[in-house]
């Protein structure tokens, strides 16, 4: 599978967001994805179970208990995908930096309303 494949199912984005905070358990993981997804607990492991299989996931046992953590390898290589293509939003925002701050020294030089001379 592709990783944008992967990474293009809601439901595996979030698990992947939840993962980089830190390892969780299987358990908590399914109460939050259910909750918010709707979706059964059989369903999220067959999502946890897509992540580990493609590399984005690691799994370890604790006795009962299976942690998830985040493995970065994979989203490495994403963006350095990415980079290729990062041109063409880096010189527009930081046209848009340059502008932001013009208009702060315009706003922080131009008289306040109470230092105005009267008309």
């Amino acid at each position: 599978m592709h990783a944008f494949d992967i990474l293009g199912d809601p439901v595996r984005r979030r698990i992947l967001e939840l993962l980089a905070d830190g390892q969780l358990p299987a358990g908590q993981i399914a109460a939050a994805i259910g909750t918010e997804f709707g979706i059964s607990q059989p369903a999220v492991s067959q999502h946890l179970r897509v992540l580990r299989d493609n590399g984005f996931a690691t799994v370890t046992v604790d006795g009962t208990r299976r942690l998830y953590a985040v493995d970065t390898e994979p989203l490495r290589e994403i963006d350095a995908w990415l980079d290729r293509y990062r041109k063409f939003w880096t010189n527009r925002l930081d046209a848009l930096d340059t502008e932001l701050r013009r208009g702060r020294r315009a706003q922080s030089s131009s008289p306040s309303p109470s230092e105005a001379p009267d008309a």
